[in-house]
């Protein structure tokens, strides 16, 4: 890994090919280290990112591949499973694609001798998100262009279904109750299903379109984040069904929202990509201002 000084980036890695998607692992591993996935056109790199701040011998971040995957088509979405663990013997490392030929993938391998993968079929258009359960691990959530969110088991047989009324964008699990499940539409509509009635139990309206992203802050799950149009809501569940503040953020569109997993108050939103510069930004709750902002410039 080297630094980087002409984007602002405190490190780079240098990749084969184009990079789609990247994911932290969002679970303890029992390694001090951090797992990360990246997704380019035809495979998946799982590697190890080490910060000076979690081992006193590493100056700045130390990064190392650990695996690369061949995956076949594009990778679209990256989903970490809570099975994965580096300190059981053999390792496991275990996680789900989606892909521009509208199939799930469940990868699982030891780093070493075992790597398999299971294809899970049943999207019928484009897959916008997915997750797995955060408890056990058992079971991955996934929404589409298809209008519907579907519930997986590992054997790749659906166990639920849910037809929206619009493309779903987001999905995401209560970190506790893994019967509550949250998906958002891109009509601007966020609702709540219970797994085990499979019904809707509650919903939200952003009263804007399109609704890009949608996140369930796990530090506080009464608070959900979303972007639509050019700006990011705020909603407080307890409190009402349209968001308690909004603004907006991002000049050609905003395309993603994520909570900190460690702040309540803290989030990041991004702008379309394939513009011709964009923009990660990160925000505060209590600043009336972005507190910081990258530009992104696309090359084509």
């Amino acid at each position: 890994m080297k630094q980087d000084a002409t984007r602002n980036a405190a490190y780079t890695v240098d990749c084969e090919d184009y990079v789609h998607v990247v994911e932290f692992n969002p679970f303890d591993s029992g390694d001090p280290g951090n797992l990360i996935a990246y997704g380019g056109s035809n495979y998946v790199v799982v590697g190890m990112c080490t910060f000076q701040e979690e081992e006193a011998d590493v100056e700045g971040i130390q990064y190392k591949t650990l695996r690369t995957f061949q995956h076949g088509v594009r990778v679209d979405g990256i989903a970490w499973s809570p099975e994965t663990r580096l300190d059981s013997l053999p390792p496991v490392i275990k996680f789900c694609t989606s892909a521009a030929d509208m199939k799930i993938r469940l990868f699982t391998s030891d780093l070493q001798d075992k790597n398999e993968y299971k294809v899970l079929e049943g999207h019928s258009d484009f897959i916008n998100g997915l997750v797995f359960d955060p408890k056990e691990g058992q079971e991955i959530a996934s929404v589409s262009d298809d209008h519907t969110c579907r519930i997986w088991n590992l054997e790749g047989m659906q166990t639920a279904h849910f037809v929206l009324h619009s493309p779903g964008m987001s999905v995401c699990w209560h970190p506790e109750e893994t019967f509550k499940l949250m998906v958002a539409e891109k009509n601007g509509t966020i609702r709540f299903y219970d797994l085990l009635t499979q019904q809707a139990i509650l919903s939200l309206e952003s009263e804007q379109m399109p609704l890009m992203s949608a996140h369930w802050c796990l530090k506080n799950t009464f608070k959900v984040g979303a972007v639509a149009g050019n700006d990011w809501l705020i909603w407080d569940i307890t409190r009402s069904s349209y968001p308690q503040d909004k603004r907006p953020v991002h000049m050609d569109q905003a395309c993603l929202f994520r909570w900190s997993t460690i702040n309540e108050n803290l989030f990041a939103t991004t702008g379309y990509p394939g513009k011709i510069a964009s923009q990660f930004q990160i925000h505060h709750l209590g600043h009336p201002q972005v507190i910081w902002s990258w530009f992104v410039a696309y090359v084509s």
